[in-house]
């Protein structure tokens, strides 16, 4: 039993130092996040299992601080300034009598609606068990906005690190008297976690409480930002205060340091790190003072004492400075908010260095002291280096594999799907009578409106996860409330954030909506959608070409994917990017099209990334429909594509007679989708895409591929009847071209219509299950074929086709399946 409050407070057991059980973040941690009393949202969660940068934001600053809304509109904009810098917030306050860790933006505006309310409390650490385990006098559960010290609290619980707010409370002015100093200064004594802040609000006694903070054991130190030397501590709305600061910190990565130091030595106390407020904020000191010392016999005078003095004074001094207090508080909370989280950012690249060999074998000092559990003999955090480790039992040690063959939960991905991520509203017209199927044009309708996530490349890569495979999803959402609950349901549907891009406001950029038009038998009747996210114009923003280099492609760069899917919500510009950089890694590229007119883009490529051919093809499958199939042909032909030589070099080596193969394609597939001219035009395509799956609704797919002149297929009696043509002009060796492969399936299921809840995501679910199917052989260095894969893929379309809200779940029950 002495061991389990250890494993409470640091969520990890040891049997001997250096000797790592072998389990996730998140199972270590369910003893407190399932609590009644203590939650830690989905998204947060997930962040701190994936080593993102988190940082903690208290509430005290909403719930007795701005007045409403203004303070839920800089709840909003303190969180987005995070992830605009790399981190993930962790909005820290009490709601229903529950502790939460990562508030939601309902929860958060439900918290700040009645900023100063007596049913709103102000929460310390002592204030927690009241707070949790009692109710108002009407038998509701109360709320709270954390303090520094409670904020601190339950951020350590959470496993979070960094805490970045406005000012640190301090020693009151006359405490000698009055005993009045803030629990904050204890709280840093007690909890290693790291405080950013613009110093002690300026009507408190600075040099007493550094005093303070200094026999409390708390390291304290001051940015310089852009000064030389040392620095005065500062006195929140000034830079200066007259008390020089123990230290001076040149920039974050100096700061990072201290705390991997500190974290490495399993030291309990915390660290106090002050940012001055920006210099063209600054209220100066001796002007302060003159409001302070009226605001502090105002306060005497009307008796406020203890936890209610603070903002007393607060807003006193606010009257008397009028709205250069106000300006000047945001203005440093926003400040630091932005250090704290560069901070976290330059501290998470420390840790993860620290699992190289070179950084291993240079830190020779042993970790001692009731955190020890937390850290390997070298100094490294356990929740780092156990991703380059692993466990043969649960009882025997780990064992340290190469630094060439580490790489982390978040790097590794066998599919990136770069695509649209939109939340999609379903409309099925539900007509009052059965006279009419179609809903009338120019009015309203009845009908029943579903939500749910979706986005072409957020279905596939949905599709993929529930089959099994490490996927990465990259994509971007806006600053805005969809895009915050988008975050939310991908990390509660299980797959990764780390590839979604946040878009500040300030770009303009809104999270990609999609409407869907159903007739009543849940037919596509017409659709509208806004994804001109990711269609931002060069010419007018850098954002995704700068998102692209710095973001997205780092990570592509360090995986391990085989495969790339690519949606047609990409322009022109920023599809080429996408295929360079899979060229450049030897991925296999999947494009879907996602309408007849975006099926055409990578046909309108010009110059050098114009669409190569066979054998080095841009783009490997792709599965269109029927429409967008002739989209795709009609572009080819008309942008001069098909009077390429090195096109003409592919079909003429395919072996289809100069007078056709009519007969040979009807054999395969059916006379009508001859006189549709749908496998000739697959079959003059596949010199750029070599493997199509044409998807025909009630009919089935359409497989047409191109084979290599050495694939087994050409001599297999088994694949005779699908094998419509072969070379004959003799370019086997040179040229690599076998023939044609050509195979109808019909629908796995014909559906009642009235089992079909949605058709709008069965073609995602398709090709999503498709390249899991492909990455799962080449991971296991197996050979996969499309066609054995087909089947697979078309039931679980059908499943998506009678589930509710996009890709059905129970599609991961077909996972054996591949």
């Amino acid at each position: 039993m002495a061991a389990l409050s250890w494993l409470c407070r640091t969520g990890r057991t040891m049997t001997a130092r250096g000797h790592v059980f072998n389990s996730t973040f998140i199972t270590r941690r369910t003893i407190a996040s399932n609590s009644r009393f203590f939650q830690v949202s989905e998204e947060i969660r997930q962040a701190i299992s994936e080593k993102k940068p988190v940082v903690a934001l208290e509430t005290t600053i909403y719930t007795h601080g701005y007045p409403y809304p203004t303070n839920v509109k800089l709840a909003a904009r303190l969180e987005e300034l995070v992830r605009q810098h790399g981190g993930v917030p962790a909005t820290i306050g009490i709601l229903d009598g529950v502790a939460r860790v990562g508030l939601a933006a309902d929860e958060m505006t439900r918290l700040a609606s009645s900023p100063g309310s007596p049913n709103v409390l102000k929460i310390s650490r002592r204030d927690l068990c009241f707070a949790l385990g009692l109710k108002d006098a009407n038998g509701n559960p109360f709320n709270g906005g954390t303090t520094i010290a409670g904020t601190s609290v339950l951020a350590h619980m959470a496993g979070i690190k960094i805490f970045a707010t406005g000012g640190l409370g301090g020693v009151h002015r006359g405490a000698e008297q009055t005993m009045d100093v803030s629990a904050d200064l204890t709280e840093l004594g007690r909890t290693p976690i790291t405080v950013i802040s613009a110093g002690c609000k300026s009507f408190l006694d600075i040099a007493k409480t550094l005093e303070v903070l200094e026999t409390q054991g708390v390291a304290v130190a001051t940015f310089a930002d852009g000064r030389s030397g040392s620095v005065d501590f500062p006195a929140f709305y000034s830079r200066d205060s007259g008390v020089p600061s123990p230290v001076t910190l040149q920039n974050e990565m100096d700061a990072a340091r201290v705390i991997y130091a500190q974290h490495a030595l399993g030291l309990q106390s915390g660290m106090h790190f002050a940012n001055p407020i920006p210099e063209e904020h600054e209220i100066p000191f001796a002007k302060m003072e003159v409001a302070i010392a009226e605001a502090l016999q105002a306060a005497k005078a009307a008796g406020q004492i203890g936890a209610r003095a603070t903002p007393f004074i607060l807003d006193k001094i606010k009257r008397i400075t009028g709205s250069k207090s106000v300006e000047a508080n945001t203005a440093l909370v926003e400040a630091n908010i932005i250090r704290g989280t560069k901070v976290a950012v330059a501290l998470q690249q420390l840790e993860r260095d620290g699992m190289g060999d070179h950084a291993l074998n240079e830190t020779q000092s042993t970790v001692t002291g009731p955190a020890a559990s937390n850290y390997s003999p070298q100094g490294v955090p356990i929740s780092y280096a156990s991703a380059g480790q692993f466990s043969s039992s649960p009882t025997t040690p780990s064992h340290r594999i190469s630094s060439a063959t580490l790489t982390s939960p978040e790097q590794r991905a066998d599919i990136f799907v770069a695509g649209s991520l939109a939340v999609d509203l379903a409309c099925d017209f539900t007509p009052r009578s059965s006279s009419s199927h179609t809903p009338a044009l120019q009015t309203s309708n009845p009908a029943r409106i579903a939500q749910s996530l979706g986005g072409v490349g957020h279905n596939v890569a949905y599709a993929a996860h529930l089959m099994g495979s490490n996927v990465r999803l990259c994509s971007a959402v806006g600053s805005d409330l969809t895009g915050k609950a988008a975050l939310e349901a991908l990390t509660t549907a299980g797959l990764s954030t780390a590839g979604i891009a946040t878009f500040s406001a300030d770009s303009g950029a809104r999270t990609a909506q999609y409407i869907a038009i159903n007739d009543a038998h849940k037919d596509l009747v017409v659709a509208m959608a806004d994804m001109s996210i990711l269609e931002i114009p060069s010419t007018t923003s850098s954002i995704i070409k700068t998102t692209f280099d710095h973001f997205w492609l780092p990570q592509l760069q360090t995986s391990r994917a085989t495969h790339v899917v690519l949606d047609g919500n990409w322009p022109a510009e920023y599809l080429t990017l996408w295929l360079r950089a899979a060229r450049t890694f030897n991925a296999q590229v999947l494009f879907e099209p996602v309408s007849t007119t975006k099926s055409t883009i990578p046909f309108q490529l010009t110059g050098e990334d114009t669409l190569s051919t066979f054998p080095t093809p841009s783009i490997h499958l792709s599965t269109p429909n029927i429409h967008e199939l002739t989209s795709m042909h009609a572009v080819a032909r008309s942008a001069g594509l098909m009077d390429r030589e090195d096109w003409w070099s592919v079909i003429d080596a395919l072996g289809i007679p100069s007078t056709g193969a009519r007969t040979a394609f009807a054999m395969a597939t059916s006379s009508a989708l001859v006189d549709q001219g749908v496998p000739q035009q697959a079959v003059q395509l596949l010199p750029f895409i070599p493997t199509l799956l044409t998807k025909l609704g009630a009919e089935g797919v359409l497989l047409t591929q191109l084979l290599s002149a050495n694939d087994p297929r050409l001599t297999s009696p088994e694949a005779r009847p699908y094998i419509v043509s072969r070379c004959r002009n003799g370019t086997e060796d040179s040229l690599g071209v076998g023939g044609v492969y050509m195979r109808l399936f019909p629908p796995a299921e014909r559906v009642p219509a009235e089992e079909v809840v949605s058709v709008n995501s069965v073609g995602d679910t398709f090709a999503g299950v498709l390249v899991a199917g492909l990455a799962k052989a080449k991971r296991e260095g197996r050979e996969a074929r499309v066609e054995d894969l087909v089947g697979v893929a078309q039931r679980a379309a059908v499943v998506t086709l009678r589930s509710e809200g996009g890709v059905g779940k129970d599609v991961s029950k077909m996972r054996a399946e591949l």
